[in-house]
């Protein structure tokens, strides 16, 4: 044909110079080829039983099947020194001649390359044809007739397998060079040569030609180098660039990368001698004007081998392969076909729960492909009109695989297919012709199958377009990362990581985060000023007759109100975060009833301290009604023989000097203190009280329980330090493992009870220095206090006489410091005593009312020191808290708060640059002690910089003292007819009842004879120049004080602790790892699943080797994925396999190690202090892997922030 066209004088393409240049290339690498074997050992070396080995290494790294009973570390050190030596093997090999001049190839012009690429195709196919067509025949007739002979079957795949040669295996062998060469240090001549290599495969993708995905040989995906590819493929589009995603799957020989082909106008290989082994991916881009309707600039297709096909089915691990391909392919789609031939396929059943397994692993790591069924050589193309009763039928089969799936992946709420994704078996199923009419190759091409593929095309363009996600070709290279990491694990659902999926997870819980600290800060602002206005109750408010309990009522309505809209605010963002597209919500949408949860125990537990606050107040204010009646009944009885006195004396005014008035006053004031009759309030018995409440917390316990109480005199109890009974559970184990501490178990029930005691202690503490006096109330919060602590940790099994004990020795320290309490309060307030201090105040008013002097300056003086002054540093100090915590969450190192997974990056990032082993060990074994000790070191740290804390006292200074100022000229302006100083500091004091709480004895004493009249007017300018005053005097104080030392006190003496309020968001739940001891970082309070970041060697907290006395290096989270056993109470002597530790805690999610550097910062720190644990514990240092012993705080630091997801 080419020398008729010639002849013809028809351009021949042939005949171009780029076309001949690059045939010659392509030629001479192929025309020497005469054994492929020979040629792909020497020219192709790299890969092959070395690239095989490294590949099994791999898989075993995640699957420890060969462990035996060797050390797992020490096994997982083993595979990784000889992947090394492996890479080390690789890069000896010079670069064959062959692959340089395909090197050569790839690197010249666009035009030309292309052409090389297609002359390689087109020359390997004819070699495959050539050296395959015997092979295959004996391979068909063999697994056709002779399905029995195995292994035969087996070596004929290797032959073929070793006899094949495509396009393919140059580009394998490409990767397999600069995978080498990635082992190398960064500076090294070979790494410099192979780093233009993944460019030249970007290019090739952006040309149009597929590029191997998977390796269906070793079936692997050479991980370094497909994500150098697809960087470089990043770069050299424009790096908003949209993609989507398509694949398909299927039985072997269905069709599928015809399908493709005729789809998209690509050129997937067909029939070249041998089927579509691994998995291929082909780049296609969109035209401009499709490309705003589409929403994506390219499309990427992915074609794969066959499902079940007849070469794997002879291996042992045939349908594990199909597992680990479906869920890769499935998890990087946006759509994907699977693709059944004929209309009721006889292999359906057996590719439906392979899929099936994909979607449900797919639908736990929050990806949702749509799903579409293409049936294939349907004799009818009205197929689909008359296939209602099959694909009822294929509804029901996928029902019953999805069922299968789930109970083999744990997921038994899994119970229709429907469950895992929507699927309507109208839409979702295609029907399309055979591609001949006949048998082929005579047979004519069926226009039917073309016209119907078009139909379909139609269809998945819709489905583009419905897609809410636009997501870039970083999104796709890092769900290859991980979705390919996680499938080498036996259990992918546990062993799934993703740093999208953390990253989306982070955001939802600094989101949340943000909501909640909202709602509580509202709540906090609320409570501050319903507290105000109780405790104002008799004082200010304008309504005497209204008690105390119909202000309590309609606090509780009021309170009730504002948490509804607080919590239906949470509830609204949690709807509205979750309806966006983008930030990849659908990758966290599983954990959105977790936060709904957490908000409604939000507002709940919110309700449950409002409510005992306000009823605490109430039964405060109660308390001191009684107290305050008597004061103020001697009060107004010594007013009024004052101001008889007074009128008596001004009737003898002529006579009486100052010292005769003091005489007359003098016997006046003895009279009366005689004539009055002084009732103090009762002494309680503390002890007595706290016992009887104490008793009825106890009350619906059992007959044992209470049994305890008898005889026990409460102030005798908690004298002595608290100490658990000795007989720990861990007593029991009798397995080669154990901990150090064979009371272990004794010993976290000590440190559990001794935080509960520190934590009842604070409490008590912070009671006592308010210098109230002591209120029932006050042992019922202590004991639920306990309750709710005892509750929340039900994984520490406290029996029913330690909780007793506990109880008692809590509510006898706390009955001796409430009784000192009490009886300090009494003595305080004993009411003679307390009319005595006010005799000075009595006299000089006495005094002045006989020489009528202006009382204007001395009342303002009295009234701004003794009673705006105390109030409105009250007022600072409450409102000071929640600033506090804004100004560290809003500050310079914001982001070290915003999560509790960025807390524990940032204290780890701490104790790896001190490195001392004092610090970790408080960190392992004192958790929440060192948490809250360090977390209040970081806040006084930035609150000393730039006098913060000076300016956030400043600020709320500056604020009340406006609000004084501001009512001070409100009241003057509607007071204009009002002439009594009294009536006048009333009007301002019932002004500010919802921001001041005011002392009433000092407002008392001030109120005291100030019966006459006066100008108000003049008062209220006074009073604002003694307030501004006043301003300046506390600014100056507050300015002055600036050391450590005083922030440290400021911040502990705080209503709102802001230490306290972040501890509590960022220690979270409290759980730790049941093996290792590494704290919870899941978000929100209700979450299901308990997961952390990056576990530990069990040899920091002192788990050693029974038999030897060795202190141990196993890691969890290489344990789970071995097939050693545990031992602990639980499980009893006989032990249980690591691997189904869901048995037992169901609520923990144990990642096993996606990669051998996961844990590098807990082995370093292991290794580091190897010497010093073992002295710590008094053991032997432990046998440390050889690899943990070339580890740097640099590796160790790297470990961390991929560990973390944090970016660099």
């Amino acid at each position: 044909m080419v020398t008729v066209a010639r002849q013809m004088e028809i351009l021949v393409d042939e005949d171009c110079g780029e076309c001949q240049s690059a045939r010659k290339m392509a030629d001479k690498i192929t025309s020497n080829i005469t054994d492929t074997i020979k040629f792909k050992d020497k020219q192709l070396p790299l890969q092959g039983q070395i690239w095989e080995e490294l590949s099994q290494l791999e898989k075993e790294r995640c699957r420890l099947r060969k462990a035996g009973d060797q050390d797992i570390e020490h096994y997982k050190s083993s595979l990784k020194k000889k992947e090394e030596e492996l890479r080390k093997k690789q890069y000896t090999f010079d670069m064959s001649d062959a692959m340089a001049s395909f090197i050569l190839g790839l690197s010249s012009s666009g035009p030309e390359r292309s052409c090389f690429l297609k002359w390689m195709r087109i020359n390997l196919d004819n070699l495959s044809r050539q050296n395959l067509s015997a092979l295959r025949d004996q391979y068909k007739e063999l697994c056709q007739y002779s399905p029995e002979k195995k292994d035969d079957i087996k070596h004929l795949d290797k032959q073929l397998s070793d006899c094949s040669l495509g396009l393919e295996h140059f580009l394998r062998e490409l990767g397999q060079l600069y995978e080498a060469s990635c082992s190398l240090p960064e500076d090294s001549p070979q790494m410099k040569q192979m780093e233009h290599l993944p460019g030249l495969c970007a290019q090739m993708l952006l040309d149009g030609f597929p590029v191997e995905l998977v390796d269906g040989d070793a079936s692997n995906i050479p991980l370094k180098w497909i994500s150098a590819v697809l960087t470089q493929l990043h770069t050299l589009v424009d790096s908003n660039s949209k993609i989507r995603v398509v694949t398909v799957l299927g039985v072997q020989s269905t069709g599928k990368s015809t399908l493709l082909n005729t789809m998209f106008g690509v050129q997937f290989a067909v029939s070249s001698g041998r089927c579509t082994r691994g998995a291929f991916m082909l780049l296609i881009k969109v035209n401009k004007e499709l490309q705003e309707e589409l929403k994506c600039d390219f499309i990427m297709v992915i074609d794969t081998e066959g499902l079940k096909s007849p070469e794997l089915s002879q291996l042992d691990d045939s349908y594990e392969h199909d597992n680990e391909l479906a869920t890769l392919v499935i998890g990087l789609s946006d759509v994907t076909i699977i693709n059944i031939a004929m209309e009721n396929s006889t292999e359906m059943k057996d590719i439906l729960q392979i899929v099936v397994h994909a979607f449900i692993r797919m639908k736990e790591v929050g990806k949702k492909p749509i799903c579409h069924f293409v049936h294939q050589n349907v004799s009818d193309v009205s197929a689909h009109d008359n296939n209602m009763r099959d694909r009822k039928k294929l509804l029901e089969q996928l029902n019953e695989m999805t069922q299968a799936a789930a109970r083999m992946e744990k997921k038994e709420n899994i119970t229709k297919f429907t469950d895992v994704m929507e699927y309507d078996p109208d839409t979702s199923s295609c029907y399309i012709p055979g591609l001949w009419h006949g048998t082929p190759p005579m047979a004519p091409v069926n226009a039917g199958y073309s016209e119907a593929v078009c139909g379909f095309k139609k269809t998945l363009m819709q489905d583009f377009i419905k897609c809410q996600r636009y997501d870039d070709l970083t999104y796709f290279l890092k769900w290859t990362q991980s979705l390919w990491e996680a499938v080498k694990f036996e259990k992918f659902i546990f062993s799934f990581r993703n740093s999208l999926v953390a990253d989306a997870y982070s955001r939802l819980c600094t989101e949340y985060n943000c909501w909640e600290w909202t709602f509580q800060k509202n709540m906090y602002s609320w409570m501050v000023s319903a507290e105000t206005k109780m405790s104002n109750i008799g004082m200010t408010d304008q309504s005497p007759g209204r008690s105390i309990g119909n202000v309590l009522n309609e606090l509780m309505i009021e309170a009730s109100e504002k948490m509804t809209l607080g919590e239906k605010e949470i509830q609204d963002n949690l709807v509205k975060y979750f309806e966006k597209q983008d930030g990849h919500v659908n990758l966290v949408e599983k954990y959105k009833e977790d936060f709904v949860s957490s908000a409604k125990t939000l507002r709940r537990e919110t309700e449950n301290t409002v409510r005992n606050k306000l009823q605490g107040g109430v039964e405060i204010k109660e308390g001191m009604t009684e107290l305050n009646n008597i004061k103020s009944s001697q009060a107004s009885t010594m007013e009024k023989k004052v101001l008889d006195l007074l009128q008596n004396c001004r009737q003898k005014r002529s006579v009486l000097s100052d010292k005769a008035l003091g005489k007359e006053f003098e016997k006046m004031w003895s009279k009366t203190l005689s004539e009055i009759h002084f009732n103090g309030l009762p002494k309680r018995d503390v002890a007595k009280d706290a016992f009887i409440m104490l008793s009825g917390n106890l009350s619906t316990r059992s007959s044992h329980v209470n049994s305890l109480l008898v005889g026990t005199r409460l102030v005798d109890c908690g004298k002595a330090a608290f100490v658990v009974e000795s007989g720990g559970l861990w007593e029991k184990a009798k397995g080669l493992v154990v901990h150090m501490d064979h009371g272990h178990h004794r010993k976290k029930l000590q440190d559990f009870c001794n935080d509960i005691i520190t934590q009842c202690q604070d409490f008590i503490r912070q009671k006592v220095e308010h210098k109230t006096d002591y209120h029932d109330t006050n042992i019922k919060e202590l004991l639920n206090k306990i309750d709710e602590t005892l509750q929340q940790q039900n994984k520490m099994k406290v029996g029913d006489e330690c909780e007793v004990h506990l109880k008692l020795h809590i509510c006898g320290r706390a009955a001796r410091q409430f009784q000192k309490m009490h009886d300090d309060f009494i003595e305080v307030n004993d009411p003679r005593k307390c009319l005595e201090q006010s005799k000075d105040n009595y006299y000089t008013d006495f005094m002045n009312l006989f020489h009528e002097r202006d009382q204007c300056q001395k009342k303002v003086e009295d009234f701004t020191k003794l009673c705006l002054r105390p109030a409105v540093e009250e007022y600072v100090t409450k409102m000071i808290g929640p600033d506090v915590v804004d100004e560290v969450k809003t500050g310079k190192g914001s982001e070290d708060y915003s999560t509790r997974t960025a807390f524990q990056f940032s204290i780890l990032k701490e104790l790896l640059t001190d490195e001392n082993y004092e610090k970790y060990s408080e960190y392992i074994h004192f958790y929440k002690t060192f948490v809250k000790q360090w977390l209040f070191d970081q806040i006084v740290k930035q609150l000393s910089k730039e006098s913060r804390l000076q300016k956030l006292e400043n600020k709320h200074l500056s604020n009340v003292v406006q609000i004084i100022t501001d009512n001070i000229s409100t009241v003057s302006n509607e007071s204009s007819m009002v002439n009594n100083i009294k009536t006048f500091i009333g009007n301002i004091c019932n002004k500010l009842r919802e921001h001041l709480a005011f002392p009433k004895g000092a407002l008392d004493s001030i109120m005291i004879l100030n019966t006459s009249t006066a100008n108000t007017e003049q008062f209220a300018k006074c009073l604002t120049e003694f307030v501004r005053e006043m301003e300046k005097s506390l600014a100056s104080v507050y300015d002055r004080k600036t050391d450590l030392g005083y922030i440290k006190k400021r911040l502990r003496s705080l209503p709102f602790k802001p230490q306290d309020k972040m501890f509590t968001s960022l220690f979270g739940c409290g759980e730790v790892c049941p093996f290792c001891g590494a704290p919870c970082e899941a978000g929100g309070k209700e979450h299901t699943k308990h997961f952390t970041s990056i576990h530990r060697p069990k040899g920091l907290s002192g788990w050693v080797n029974m038999s030897s006395n060795v202190l141990l290096t196993n890691i969890c989270s290489s344990s789970v994925i071995g097939n050693g056993l545990f031992i602990n109470d639980l499980t009893g002597d006989d032990g249980h396999p690591y691997k189904n530790y869901q048995t037992y805690y169901p609520d923990w999610t144990i990642t096993g190690d996606t990669s051998i550097e996961a844990s590098d910062y807990w082995k370093y720190v292991m290794a580091t202090f190897n010497e010093t644990i073992a002295e710590a514990y008094d053991a032997l240092p432990a046998d440390i892997p050889e690899d943990w012993n070339r580890l740097t705080a640099e590796d160790a630091m790297k470990s961390l922030k991929g560990s973390f997801n944090v970016s660099e």
